[in-house]
């Protein structure tokens, strides 16, 4: 089986489960450590001639992270696409297994059955905390309804205070955001990097300082991922 993954944490769960399966993945693909595949551009700009010319038996791609014309562009050079939909923690889980075993996977992989007991022992905040989570910045973005990063906080005890908006990734001024009341907020290392020299300081809240790959990634990284978040949130928040 010759697989081309176009989405970080697919490329990590294939590489991981089935070493020697991945022949092509994206310049963004930085797990594991040491991953030596042809790469074939971004998630957004993927060569649709260099993956062709790689003979994969399978592409695999996500809804939200893939443009539908470059999967179709595949599609119609004899390709299988395999295109995974997750909004939420369970379809993480189902979405996975679905894929490794497409790739030639015998069976459920142990890393997977790991993470979801990770999951289900993860012990959120005694009660809830208020937070808004950008993404970006310059124009100011941020989680909004219906996200996978956004349903992993929640089962941590974190209230997204855009969990209701109309956008899945809303943008939202500044002083909008400042007056939303929140008790904390979220900045992620990706897609935008924050530090602490950029995104805390232009809030009164805690800001939590996180990894990007343990927030919204959904692979082999959701084993560690509730503890991560855990203490790096009760760091910022003091509670």
């Amino acid at each position: 089986m010759r697989v081309v993954s176009l989405v970080p944490s697919l490329t990590e769960a294939v590489a991981v489960t089935l070493p020697g399966a991945l022949v092509g993945a994206t310049d963004w693909c930085t797990h594991p450590a040491g991953l030596d595949v042809a790469r074939i551009g971004g998630t957004k700009n993927p060569d649709v001639a260099a993956i062709v010319a790689l003979r994969p038996d399978l592409v695999v791609a996500n809804e939200e992270e893939n443009r539908e014309p470059d999967l179709d562009a595949l599609r119609a050079a004899g390709i299988e696409v395999l295109v995974t939909v997750v909004r939420e923690l369970p379809d993480a889980w189902r979405e996975l297994e679905r894929l490794l075993l497409a790739c030639g996977a015998s069976s459920r992989p142990r890393w997977l059955d790991e993470a979801e007991t990770a999951w289900a022992e993860a012990v959120p905040y005694e009660r809830r905390v208020r937070a808004v989570v950008p993404i970006w910045r310059r124009p100011w973005m941020v989680l909004g309804r219906d996200t996978f990063a956004g349903d992993l906080l929640a089962r941590l005890g974190v209230e997204n205070v855009y969990a209701a908006h109309a956008e899945r990734y809303p943008r939202v001024p500044l002083d909008e955001l400042r007056a939303a009341g929140a008790d904390l907020v979220v900045l992620p290392d990706e897609p935008y990097r924050f530090t602490a020299d950029d995104g805390p300081e232009a809030f009164d809240a805690p800001a939590a300082l996180v990894s990007g790959r343990h927030l919204t990634w959904y692979g082999p990284s959701l084993g560690e991922a509730a503890r991560v978040l855990s203490d790096g949130l009760r760091v910022a928040y003091g509670r």
